[in-house]
């Protein structure tokens, strides 16, 4: 009875251990996935958003870069987004921020920052900028 017990215990271990090396997918800390640039506003309109959706998965590093064109002040928010990641860092102006999460990102002029991060819940999350979403200046991340 003991040599059963002993073997059910080691192959529990072993199957526990093992499963651990099988979803490891690697370093999420290096090469995130360069997701599609967002741009607000353009030539052709103040209110332009380049994308409108993202799609993205749990468990994989991604790097957007968030750029304002300065044709007007952009209150970039997503908070239930933002409350759904890891945040790795932010980089911006020469700067690197290291933060647990985000409010909103605010450009009074033309400028860029680029966010490093990881989805680590699903569903769909909404985008916008603060104030325009009259403007048509909503988008969506879709996180699977």
């Amino acid at each position: 009875m003991n040599l059963v017990k002993s073997l059910s215990v080691a192959v529990m271990a072993a199957s526990i251990s093992l499963s651990g090396s099988v979803l490891a997918k690697g370093d999420l800390t290096r090469k995130p996935v360069a997701l599609p640039d967002l741009v607000m506003g353009s030539e052709q309109s103040d209110y332009s958003l380049s994308e409108k959706r993202y799609e993205l998965e749990t468990g994989t590093a991604y790097k957007l870069e968030i750029t304002s064109s300065g044709l007007k002040e952009y209150a970039l928010q997503a908070p239930e987004f933002f409350t759904s990641i890891y945040l790795r860092k932010v980089e911006a102006g020469g700067m690197e921020i290291k933060a647990m999460t985000l409010t909103e990102l605010e450009f009074e002029d033309e400028g860029s920052a680029e966010i490093y991060f990881v989805p680590i819940k699903p569903g769909s999350f909404e985008f916008y900028a603060d104030g325009l979403q009259n403007k048509g200046m909503v988008g969506e991340f879709v996180v699977k």
